[in-house]
């Protein structure tokens, strides 16, 4: 893990914040690309930060900025990128609040939300995609690798996508509450993994 100063992780995570247009799904994918794939922290700990943010209360976006601020400074760190995170939300809703009464029945106004909405949809079904086959499915490193026949058996995480499957039907046939359901892939997580 790289060094990082505590003002970068403050303009990481205002950036961060500053460009979540839809939810903290959406500032999911701004972390991977900024956090993940320049190599500060591992995929495999990054996807543990989202199982964790997405089982614990509050906003996923500003959960996974404490735990991350935490992995980099401790508390320190946690209250920073905390404040980062939430920062340029705070800022733009104390000056959309008082302008918005002028500019709700705007066209151009409209026309941005009805641009924004779909974004942000295929922000979180990549976040969603990568996530998915993370869990489920053990992607080959090499073509050669997915026609060899061997492979086929290995292609997916069986457990986990038994569990899957397990809570799907759990869901669709018992109406089974999602807290319950969040509750039971935490503690299959942390007994199988």
């Amino acid at each position: 893990m790289e060094d990082v100063s505590l003002l970068w992780l403050f303009c990481t995570f205002f950036y961060i914040g500053l460009f979540t247009i839809g939810g903290g799904l959406v500032a999911i994918t701004l972390m991977q690309q900024t956090v993940v794939d320049k190599g500060l922290i591992s995929p495999e700990l990054f996807y543990n930060m989202i199982a964790i943010s997405e089982s614990t209360p509050g906003p996923v976006g500003v959960n996974m900025a404490t735990f991350m601020g935490y992995k980099f400074y401790g508390v320190p760190g946690a209250i920073i990128t905390s404040i980062a995170e939430v920062l340029p939300s705070l800022i733009c809703i104390l000056i959309i609040a008082r302008i918005i009464l002028q500019f709700r029945e705007n066209r151009c106004v409209q026309t941005v939300f009805n641009f924004l909405r779909p974004a942000a949809t295929g922000m979180i079904f990549v976040i969603m995609l990568r996530i998915t086959l993370n869990v489920l499915v053990n992607v080959p490193s090499d073509l050669k690798d997915l026609l060899n026949n061997s492979i086929w058996k290995d292609l997916f995480v069986w457990p986990s996508l038994a569990f899957y499957i397990f809570l799907l039907w759990m869901r669709t046939r018992f109406k089974m509450h999602p807290i319950l359901m969040i509750l039971s892939g935490a503690l299959f997580g942390i007994v199988f993994f």
